[in-house]
Formats: structure tokens, C-alpha cells, sequence
């Protein structure tokens, strides 16, 4: 049986216990009661071989002043505990509910919090009301949930399939933390491989790892996992000590309860869930004061950020560079690039040896905003900082509740020097294998050979058809606006008279007053006058007739628009200093390659179509200060876009007749 049955089967067999809740349930419910009792399960199954010594030393040594939980802890092998003389097998049928939460509450802290976050108390009021609670217990001390039975990747994973399974049930957004084991796997291989050989060379190495958006801590698994799973060739084991921060309190309860489970071997006794935290990492960072090895995250994709923007300006505006969000920021509906500028900001300082992150997003941060906005700032700044090592493309459908691209991004505030300068842009779209049956929107998955061929192609940072690599200013333009010269006459007629009902400030006169102007124009059918003649006619007729209403700036500008048409054999007219007007209409930007000259480009790719365009000279960045607002893009297309040659058209001809031929056959056969 494969990995993937094996998970699902589980998962079936657990969320089988659903069918007992029927009638007394809403389906909406029901997560809330399988999940946390198969948490529950889990940490009963660990602490069974234990459970009796730890009763023993409860009952010998409840009046001692020595600190029982030391004790304990290092009875059970894990950070902690339960003293009650129950488990789900013994509560008893009379008193279930008052038994089973003198069980829960007999958990050490750091456990009984996992089940205080799914408010589990008043659902075993309910259950209790109901009469299921006592055959949901029973049912749930049948499954055999130890690690020796079901290990931690393969727990993990029921996990995710029984969120998945009841979906918005848990919260409204229950997949927004769903990443996939094979996109896990991948950015976890991408983020530690290349230090492999520098744990090999520091026997009992420490590094951290921390993801912002832990979810049910997939990434700090995978990532301790990696290491642990080569321990043969260390002569003391290196250690991973995750960290991580989830807005979810279901899902972090589920994260707390994984990290309950892992030990350091160095320090059996440590609490990995205290490195745990619950809350916005964007608006309340619980965790400000620390840098990291590594980090990793999936943040949601397309996730408005409203509800931590205040929190985000004002650090933006108080600290600038010094806090997380320096650059410009994003519009308020994508938070995913805010993500970005985290994760950087929680590198380990490059003079304690740096740190590397990996980020996984949607297409959008590659392209959105124009030059000066938010996202294209945030670009300038990750590219112009030179912290982006790659960008590697991966296929569409691995997602559960999204077929769209994704990509990882990898991030290093300390680049080997070969890389320095340089970014590597990885097309793997096509590395993937299908899969047997489809889990929402996946139907696909990055295999075990797949993740290989990445790593080492991130590895090799070689030219080749699927790995590119670039100077980071080759993603870099100039936003440059090219004018050109106002050539109009006033022309008064009645398509001009008509768009005058389009204009703002038309719509402000009253009626009388339209009334006036209107007849005015009439009078003035077919006329042809210089740009400048509508100013001071305006003004004169309002002089000699009050009724018509003030001229102002905007009626003057509204005439203009209605009745202007353009001239090219004209003049360019000029203002009262004697300087050239643009015509609004004609302005246009180009968006000019870093680096290249803007008047050769202006005379190459401009004004043989254009021969009296000009640049603006006062549109400037605000930056650097020069002409051209700056701006970056990383268009993965143009760089991997392969030309295809159109067919023959005589090979499209005969297949063409092929078809009429086979289609008269079938036509003669029924005719016969």
C-alpha cells in the first residue's frame, strides 16, 4: 500500500466516527469533534507505555516538594505529561463527560492548551446532551495512533486529510495553510541541501528553522526530518529547532500537538511547542526579537492584509528599513509580498553566518504593480539588495483549492559569491507525475525523482533550457513619459456641441445657463478658431452676460475637450512662457531596459513613429532622482518562450482531406 492510500485510509477510518454524530450534528460541526480527539488519541498512545510508572510516581511522590513535572517528563521521554488514572478506554459509560475532562485537565500545560483552543469543553457539553460521547470515546480507543504504528509524516498527513475532509468547518479558509507534502518536500530539500555538507563538517551543529504561516507545522516537520534522515553520516546528529507562528488557534493546536512529539537528542527535555506561537505574524510579530537559519513559509495567495494594515503602516512609517516593511507597500489586496519582506527581516545577520529562506507564491509577486507602486518597490528592493538567489516555476494542479502557477521563491541575505550578482530562474513546470485519483484541485505531484532533478539544477546554477541565469538589474526598467506636442484648433459643431454633456463641468451649470452657452455655439456653427481663441471668448461673453455663470478653469478645459481637433500640419502651441503644451491625449510611457541610453532608445524605438515626441524631464524617480521612474518585473514567459514554427500548409491540407474522406465513408455506409 502506498503512502498516499495509507493516509487516506486512515483518515476514512477515523472520520468514519462522523456517521455516530448524525442527527445530533450539523456536518458543519463535525471537525470539531473528530480532530481533536484524534489529537487526543495521539498524545494517549504516546504516553500508554509510560502511563503506569507515571501513576506510580504521582502516587508516591504527590507530597514531595520536589518539582513533579521534572520528573515526569523525563518518565515519559517528552515534555509532557498526564496524572489522571483515566484514558479514553476506561472513562466509563455514567460519567463520561465529567471523567474525560478530569482527564484532559489532569494534561500538563503545555498540553491541555492544545485542547482549550478548540473550546473542546463546550463541545463535550454538547456531545454529553447528545448521548454520543461515551461511543466516540470507545471508538476512538480502538485506533492505534502510536509513532511506532503510524509515524509522524504519515500522522501529518491525517491531519491534513481530515482538515481537508471538513474543509471550511474548522474556519472559513480551512486550505489557506494546506501545502501539499511534495511542495513541503521540494522547498524543505531547496532550503537545506546545500548546507548538507556543512553539517557533515560540524558534528552537532544548531540551526534553526521558522515559518511565519505554520500551520499544522508541515515545513518544521519536513525540515527536522531532512536532517534526521541523514543521520549515518554524521558522527553526532545536527539539530533542527523549529519555530513558527500560525493565526489559526484549531490549527495551531494541531501544530502544538506535533511539536510535542519531537525531541532534541542533545536536550530530550526541551518543549519544542513553546517555540510555537499563536497570532498575525503581520500585525503582531511574537517573535520580534529573533533571527533564524532558515526560514520557510506559504502564505495564502491572494489574502487581503486589511485587517492587520494599520499595525503595517505604522510600522512602515515609524521604523522604514529599520522594522520589516522598508520598501513601499502593497495594495491591500495581496499581503503575500509582506511575507516577503518578513522573511528577510528574520535572516540571521550575515556577520553570524546569515541565513537562507524559501517562500512559495503565486505568479502575481513576479509582476504586479507598475513602476513606483508597492510591489514593483518591494522587487527593486530584494533585487537591488541582491537576496534573491532563484525562482523556481512549478507545475500547475499541485494545489488542492488551486490549479494556477505557484512558484518558490529562495532568499539569502549571505550569497556564496558565485552567485552574487545573479539570479537563477528555474522552469519545472514540466516536472511532474500524475496522479491516480485527484485531491480537489491536485492532480498532480512533484515525485521523488522530480525533486531531485530541482535540486540539482538549483545545485549546478548552470545556463541550460530549464535554468537561466541573470544579472539582477537585467529585470530592472525605467518607466520613462514621452510627450508629444499639443496641435489643435477649435472647431465648433454639433458633435462637439453634444460630447459638452459628457463633461463634469458642464453638468454643473444650470440649466438656464447650458441654455445660454448653447445658443451662443449655435450661432457660432462651423467656425474655425485658433486653441487659445476659446479662453478669451469665454470670458468676454461671461462679462457681457452674467446669466451665463463664472468661467473657470474647468468649464475652459471642458470647451476645449468638446471642440478641439487635432491638426498635425499645426504648430505645436506654446503656453504664456513660451513653452511647449503636451498633448494629454498623445502622452505614452515607455518602460526602458536599466542601463540603456534613453536617447538612443527614444531615437531607435520612438521617434521614427513618433518624430516630435520628448521625454518628460520633470517625471523623475524619487529614489535616484534621475529621469524615468524605476521599476522590476520578472516576466518567467519571455525568458522560457520557445518559438513554434506554424505547420505546413499542405500537411494541414491533407489532413483535412483525411478527415472528408473517413467522413464520407461513414456518410456512404448509412446511405447503403
Amino acid at each position: 500500500m502506498n503512502t498516499q492510500t495509507t493516509n487516506t485510509s486512515l483518515a476514512d477510518f477515523i472520520w468514519k466516527n462522523a456517521d455516530d454524530l448524525w442527527g445530533n450534528f450539523k456536518h458543519v460541526d463535525f471537525g470539531k469533534v473528530i480532530l481533536p480527539f484524534t489529537l487526543l488519541r495521539r498524545l494517549e498512545c504516546v504516553l500508554e507505555p509510560t502511563r503506569d510508572q507515571v501513576r506510580e510516581t504521582v502516587k508516591t511522590m504527590k507530597e514531595s516538594p520536589i518539582d513533579l513535572g521534572v520528573i515526569l517528563r523525563t518518565q515519559t521521554g517528552y515534555p509532557f505529561y498526564n496524572t489522571s488514572n483515566y484514558d479514553l478506554r476506561s472513562l466509563g459509560a455514567s460519567r463520561t463527560r465529567q471523567n474525560l475532562e478530569d482527564y484532559i485537565a489532569s494534561f500538563s500545560d503545555n498540553a491541555r492548551v492544545i485542547f482549550e483552543q478548540f473550546d473542546f469543553a463546550n463541545t463535550l457539553a454538547r456531545m454529553d446532551k447528545a448521548g454520543v460521547l461515551y461511543k466516540i470515546c470507545q471508538n476512538f480507543a480502538a485506533i492505534d495512533l502510536h509513532p511506532d504504528a503510524v509515524p509522524e509524516r504519515v500522522m501529518s498527513n491525517v491531519y491534513e486529510h481530515l482538515i481537508r475532509r471538513f474543509g471550511a468547518e474548522v474556519n472559513e479558509a480551512a486550505e489557506d495553510f494546506m501545502t501539499p507534502r511534495d511542495v513541503v518536500h521540494l522547498a524543505i530539500e531547496l532550503l537545506l541541501d546545500p548546507d548538507d555538507q556543512m553539517f557533515i563538517d560540524n558534528p552537532g551543529l544548531i540551526r534553526t528553522l521558522y515559518d511565519p504561516t505554520c500551520g499544522t507545522g508541515g515545513f518544521l516537520s519536513d525540515g527536522m526530518e531532512h536532517v534526521n534522515a541523514l543521520r549515518d553520516r554524521y558522527s553526532v546528529a545536527p539539530v533542527i529547532v523549529p519555530y513558527g507562528q500560525e493565526l489559526e488557534p484549531e490549527t495551531h493546536a494541531v501544530c502544538l500537538a506535533s511539536m510535542l512529539l519531537k525531541t532534541v537528542e542533545s536536550d530530550p527535555g526541551r518543549d519544542l511547542s513553546k517555540n510555537i506561537k499563536l497570532g498575525s505574524t503581520l500585525s503582531d510579530d511574537k517573535l520580534a526579537n529573533e533571527r533564524f537559519h532558515y526560514c520557510v513559509s506559504n502564505p495564502p495567495f491572494g489574502k487581503k492584509w486589511e485587517m492587520d494594515q494599520a499595525a503595517v503602516v505604522r510600522e512602515h512609517q515609524e521604523k522604514g528599513c529599520e522594522g520589516r516593511f522598508g520598501p513601499k507597500l502593497p495594495r491591500v489586496s495581496d499581503g503575500s509580498m509582506l511575507f516577503l519582506l518578513h522573511l528577510l527581516s528574520k535572516l540571521e545577520a550575515p556577520e553570524r553566518g546569515g541565513g537562507r529562506a524559501a517562500i512559495v507564491l503565486s505568479g502575481s509577486p513576479l509582476f504586479n504593480g507598475n513602476a513606483g507602486q508597492g510591489e514593483s518597490e518591494i522587487r527593486r528592493y530584494l533585487l537591488e539588495e541582491d537576496v534573491v538567489e532563484a525562482i523556481i516555476a512549478l507545475p500547475t494542479e499541485i494545489f488542492f483549492r488551486t490549479g494556477i502557477g505557484t512558484y518558490i521563491w529562495l532568499l539569502s541575505n549571505k550569497k556564496p559569491a558565485h552567485r552574487k550578482g545573479r539570479v537563477q530562474l528555474i522552469d519545472a513546470t514540466a516536472l511532474f507525475e500524475p496522479m491516480r485519483k485527484s485531491e480537489g484541485n491536485k492532480r498532480r505531484k512533484v515525485g521523488d525523482d522530480q525533486i531531485r532533478q530541482i535540486v540539482q539544477m538549483y545545485a549546478d546554477f548552470a545556463e541550460t533550457k530549464e535554468s537561466r541565469l541573470f544579472d539582477s538589474r537585467d529585470f530592472g526598467y525605467r518607466r520613462v513619459k514621452v510627450l508629444r506636442p499639443l496641435r489643435k484648433k477649435i472647431v465648433i459643431s454639433a458633435e462637439g456641441l453634444a460630447a459638452l454633456a459628457d463633461e463634469t463641468a458642464w453638468g454643473k451649470l444650470t440649466p438656464d445657463q447650458q441654455a445660454g452657452w448653447t445658443a451662443l455655439f449655435k450661432g457660432m456653427m462651423g467656425e474655425t478658431q485658433g486653441w487659445g481663441w476659446i479662453d478669451t471668448w469665454a470670458k468676454n461673453a461671461a462679462k457681457r452676460d452674467t446669466g451665463l455663470g463664472k468661467v473657470n478653469a474647468a468649464l475652459i478645459k471642458a470647451f476645449q475637450k468638446a471642440f478641439g481637433v487635432r491638426e498635425p500640419d499645426l504648430e505645436p502651441i506654446l503656453d504664456k512662457k513660451g513653452e511647449v503644451i503636451p498633448d494629454d491625449d498623445l502622452t505614452d510611457f515607455e518602460n526602458i531596459p536599466l542601463g540603456t541610453d534613453i536617447r538612443d532608445y527614444m531615437a531607435q524605438e520612438v521617434l521614427p513613429h513618433a518624430h516630435d515626441a520628448y521625454v518628460d524631464e520633470t517625471f523623475r524617480d524619487e529614489y535616484d532622482g534621475q529621469v524615468g521612474v524605476v521599476g522590476y518585473e520578472i516576466n518567467f514567459n519571455r525568458y522560457f518562450y520557445e518559438y513554434q514554427p506554424p505547420r505546413d500548409l499542405e500537411e494541414i491540407d491533407a489532413e483535412l482531406k483525411a478527415v472528408e474522406a473517413g467522413i464520407a465513408a461513414v456518410l456512404a455506409e448509412v446511405t447503403e
